[in-house]
């Protein structure tokens, strides 16, 4: 599915070794990279205005990941890496454009892929700007700011959990709005933020609709469990890939040398990311919306805020430095529902690491 692009924003099909996909660039080759990772139901398409408002001393470079967008369709994701995949293949296509060091930018499952980064690839990082990440713990399935799983088969995270009517209207291409789960409502919902609908709602509806779909790709595989909500995460695809069962060691995000100077920036309106996030299983069984929820002893709405903040908080006291940068009326993408306000604070944390 091509999914079309602003005229300012260049577009090459580009084969790293690991993954042939889509690549968008602003900005002349020379100057300062910026790399951008998209989030879930998305594609390198999101980031396009965000990349035309880079200061002239930037050039702006959006993969479509793994399992997105025009990325090719038989690259899948090994959930059992976590997002190790998404992360290789971000560094292999800064090994293809011959970049040794890149400011990264991650949206959501992007900023998911960026703890990662943090992790494992820290000299190859610039700074590090983190858009309403997901959990450094994972995605459903923890119950406290350290990330204490609620079952030890960490049942509620995975492929299981996302709601087959999404998958079904998905697959038919629907763009209406008609029922709360087709794309364009998701989107609507959980991401764009409450009453914001983007210039480029179509584009981005495209794109959604590009995901790759498959017990493989998104949804992806699960198998039964005996503990509430009875589904435990499978092995493939980008929802299992964040299930806490397979997340990055955070102690591996603390360790890390050397130290990158991270901007934390979410939206104070964000319903897909927060400490009762819309489609946290413990949030939804609080609210009776999944039946017999064993309460909030056993699983509670997981605190994704504040383990957020709190592994920061650890890796600022073992060295590094982090921004908390809250814009209060943002939902899930600030950056395209409050541009000056995420411009503000990024642009200057760009400025401080270049």
């Amino acid at each position: 599915m091509k999914i079309p692009t602003i005229e300012e924003i260049k577009t090459e099909t580009v084969n790293t070794g690991r993954l042939t996909t889509r690549v968008l660039f602003s900005g002349e080759d020379e100057r300062s990279p910026v790399l951008f990772l998209h989030g879930n139901l998305g594609a390198a398409t999101w980031w396009e205005e965000t990349m035309l408002r880079l200061p002239t001393s930037y050039r702006g470079i959006a993969p479509d990941q793994r399992g997105y967008g025009e990325a090719d369709s038989e690259a899948k994701i090994d959930a059992t890496r976590g997002l190790g995949d998404l992360a290789d293949d971000a560094l292999a296509l800064l090994d293809r454009l011959g970049t040794k060091r890149a400011h990264v930018v991650g949206s959501s499952l992007g900023g998911s892929v960026l703890w990662h980064l943090l992790a494992h690839a820290p000299q190859r990082l610039l700074s590090v700007t983190l858009v309403a990440p997901g959990s450094p713990f994972g995605f459903g399935g923890t119950k406290d700011a350290v990330g204490t799983p609620c079952h030890p088969d960490f049942a509620g995270s995975g492929g299981g959990l996302i709601n087959p009517e999404l998958v079904r209207r998905l697959m038919a291409g629907d763009r209406t709005a008609d029922s709360p789960f087709s794309p364009r409502a998701a989107l609507r919902l959980l991401v764009f933020g409450p009453g914001f609908i983007p210039a480029r709602e179509e584009e981005l509806v495209t794109a959604a609709l590009a995901t790759h779909l498959g017990d493989r790709d998104y949804p992806g595989d699960s198998v039964p469990s005996s503990h509430w909500p009875h589904i435990a995460p499978g092995v493939w695809g980008p929802n299992n890939a964040l299930s806490p069962k397979y997340a990055c060691p955070v102690a591996e995000i603390i360790a890390a040398q050397p130290k990158v100077p991270v901007l934390w920036i979410r939206g104070g309106k964000d319903l897909a990311v927060s400490d009762a996030a819309a489609s946290d299983p413990g949030n939804l069984g609080r609210m009776g919306l999944i039946p017999n929820w064993p309460g909030p002893d056993v699983y509670p709405p997981q605190p994704m805020v504040s383990q957020t903040r709190h592994v920061l908080e650890r890796y600022a006291a073992a060295g590094g430095s982090f921004e908390e940068a809250v814009l209060p009326e943002s939902g899930h993408v600030p950056f395209l529902d409050d541009p000056d306000g995420f411009d503000r604070a990024f642009h200057a944390h760009l400025a401080r690491a270049s």
